[in-house]
């Protein structure tokens, strides 16, 4: 039984990616600080804390429409992962890679959980 957001699997895996995505950002060089680094935390904490606030709106249409954003987010995160593993900012592949299988993963179950709700 939902009791809350948190007993949600889409939402757990979201705050699972990011402490995977805040691990990888550790190496990244300080120059990017304030740049990549910054905009992939950002990102990363948007997924679970939109699906948060859609469910805590208590309305299935928007609840999907944060669905969307946390969607798009991950979209973002997986963009900025690309660019970040072309600049060789990466070190650590087998966690980029988990990383990549984590947002793959989310996004099935984000699309999935948005298609239960009414329009």
């Amino acid at each position: 039984m939902i009791k809350s957001y948190k007993d949600l699997l889409v939402w757990q895996k979201g705050i699972k990616i990011v402490s995977l995505v805040y691990q990888l950002v550790r190496s990244f060089p300080q120059e990017e600080l304030y740049a990549l680094t910054s905009q992939l935390k950002r990102a990363c904490v948007s997924i679970p804390s939109n699906i948060a606030e859609g469910y805590g709106r208590n309305t299935d249409k928007s609840f999907s429409h944060f669905l969307n954003i946390s969607r798009g987010s991950l979209f973002e995160i997986e963009t900025q992962l690309l660019i970040a593993n072309d600049l060789g900012f990466i070190n650590d592949q087998s966690l980029y890679k988990e990383i990549l299988i984590q947002i793959e993963e989310e996004s099935k179950m984000i699309n999935a959980f948005s298609k239960t709700l009414k329009d």
